[in-house]
């Protein structure tokens, strides 16, 4: 998509409403150029002796038709603009979200939501004003100059003054030239700077309570005043570039204003012209100030929203990296899932990681996954949800390769839980039923007895209507994870996948879960992942990672007899800690 693609879609869509509105407001600029000529015959007129009563009410009249009609053009035709100009915000705003919504997560950890979130506010609020105010004085001032200019060389004012007069606006397309590319660079730098001051606030904000329970408020605010100093040194920037050029504009005007007086004045005492084509004369070149002012409002604005189009385009233009081939297909069920050889590097990584994996989990059955950290798990089961693109024809479905699977059909079968589950600030019931917001309260309250977190929601004063704070804070950690597993289950998936999704919860409560899964998930496939011995000891199968390698499988009775290998030496170390606590 190129710079201004976007911007001529929208517009060639909605042609005939911008052609109404231009049209409205040239008829509007062709109404008021007629002021000047009026006001010059009625001065002759005046002059000359020949107005009486009747002529005075028509000239009033006819002045007063002039002021009407141009209100109501002008009106109509604003309007029309401003509507284009909210409703290219509201769909550009969707699209937006839909682009987020199909990238990939590779690319959301390289940008920050401060600097997602400048896209939807800042950007496209610059481009709505480029195509609303921008093109409502734009083509206000440009028409009602040309008509000024014409309806000068209509009267008979001679040619050479109306030349003369004109002659220091013809430098105006020259500064355009020189101006135009610095102010677009230099609004791009304050775009990119309330970005990363967004992408800063963002930060602070959230990690608020950090900051408070370390009394680091002073640092936090250092912190800040930094993004904040480059957007107001940007921005100063672009004014003292921007002052220059406006305060040009008017001074032209200015420039050709006395021109006219000069010589139009040393004409009019010659009587070479009337003291009416003077006085229009210099009527329309003081109308004409003001649209040369308006251009210079318009080519600052146009040049700072160009910059914002750029970076809204360039968004919109990211490919990302796990994409639906043309010839997907729905997934109708879940069988066995195999990957096959299959080895792992994320993009900029020094190495893969994961290596060689071959693993089958047949229907029905339950997979344990233990390993220490950064060994791989939570990768393995992110390649089977496509948040990472696998390589092809390494993980399979019951024989179908994931790649040629549809995105939507592959994960509504699949209910990920990770560790950390983002929780919505609604209600605790919305956040359970996030799969399915129609679903009954009988269906949420089993959802939650089966997660252990019941007897907590019931206990607060409004139930499951509590309202949560930003990120779940009103729960604790264990609250939050469990009420995470909560909506998973909900899902009612084929396949569950729980990444150390009980860490946070004790003993006790963990082995009521793990009894509830056993009952809720027989004959379904559930994949676990943890550091804990206890949540996968009942698993049908366990795997063992490490490095990126599966170096032992096999059930718990199997691998705890295996003597120096990692999981019996996990299972005596957890087993030891467990002791020494009830001790």
């Amino acid at each position: 998509m190129n710079d201004r693609g976007l911007l001529i879609s929208y517009v060639k869509a909605n042609w005939p409403y911008y052609l109404l509105a231009v049209t409205l407001i040239i008829a509007s600029n062709v109404d008021q150029a007629a002021l000047p000529r009026v006001l010059g015959q009625f001065t002759d007129a005046l002059k000359d002796g020949t107005a009486d009563r009747s002529s005075i009410v028509k000239y009033s009249l006819l002045l007063l038709a002039i002021g009407v009609s141009y209100g109501v053009l002008f009106g109509l035709g604003q309007y029309t603009v401003m509507r284009l100009g909210r409703k290219f915000e509201f769909q550009t705003r969707q699209k937006l979200f839909r682009k987020f919504t199909d990238l990939s997560e590779h690319y959301f950890s390289k940008q920050g939501t401060g600097k997602l979130l400048s896209y939807v506010m800042n950007d496209v609020t610059s481009v709505r004003e480029s195509i609303s105010n921008g093109v409502n004085q734009m083509t206000n001032a440009l028409f009602l100059l040309l008509s000024c200019i014409v309806m000068m060389a209509l009267s008979s004012i001679p040619g050479s003054l109306i030349a003369i007069s004109i002659c220091p606006l013809l430098v105006i397309p020259f500064l355009v030239v020189y101006f135009g590319p610095q102010i677009r660079r230099r609004s791009m730098n304050v775009q990119e700077a309330l970005a990363t001051m967004t992408e800063s606030a963002e930060e602070q904000l959230g990690g608020i309570r950090v900051t408070k329970t370390f009394a680091a408020e002073e640092i936090a605010k250092r912190r800040f005043a930094g993004p904040v100093d480059g957007v107001r040194d940007a921005q100063l920037r672009l004014v003292r570039l921007s002052s220059v050029f406006q305060a040009m504009l008017p001074f032209l005007g200015a420039l050709s204003l006395i021109a006219s007086l000069l010589v139009g004045g040393y004409m009019t005492i010659q009587h070479t012209i009337t003291l009416g084509n003077f006085v229009a004369l210099t009527l329309y070149l003081r109308i004409i100030m003001g649209p040369l002012q308006q251009i210079g409002n318009v080519i600052n604005m146009m040049q700072r929203s160009r910059a914002s189009l750029e970076r809204v385009n360039r968004l919109l233009s990211e490919v990302p990296d796990v994409r639906e081939s043309e010839m997907a297909t729905p997934l109708e069920k879940v069988g066995e899932i195999r990957f096959r050889s299959m080895s792992f590097a994320y993009p900029n990584a020094n190495g893969p990681s994961l290596r060689d994996i071959d693993l089958a989990i047949r229907p029905g059955r339950t997979l344990g996954i233990v390993g220490k950290t950064g060994s791989g798990k939570t990768t393995l089961v992110k390649l089977l949800l496509r948040i990472y693109e696998p390589p092809r024809n390494t993980i399979r479905i019951d024989g179908q390769d994931i790649r040629d699977i549809t995105l939507e059909s592959l994960r509504s079968k699949l209910a990920y839980v990770p560790q950390d589950g983002f929780l919505f600030s609604t209600s605790i019931r919305d956040n359970i039923a996030f799969s399915d917001r129609d679903a009954p309260l009988s269906e949420i309250e089993k959802g939650a007895k089966q997660a252990m977190i019941y007897d907590n929601v019931i206990q607060f004063p409004e139930g499951f209507d509590t309202k949560l704070g930003e990120r779940g804070v009103t729960l604790s950690g264990g609250q939050r994870q469990r009420t995470s597993l909560a909506r998973g289950l909900m899902k009612k998936a084929p396949v569950l996948i729980l990444d150390d999704s009980m860490s946070a919860v004790d003993a006790v409560t963990e082995s009521n879960i793990i009894a509830n899964l056993k009952k809720e998930r027989k004959n379904k496939t559930t994949i676990i992942i943890s550091h804990r011995i206890s949540a996968v000891k009942h698993a049908d199968e366990i795997i063992v990672l490490d490095e990126g390698r599966i170096v032992q499988r096999g059930t718990h009775e199997q691998l705890i007899m295996e003597t120096g290998g990692i999981y019996a030496s996990l299972h005596r170390i957890q087993e030891e800690g467990l002791q020494h606590a009830e001790s």
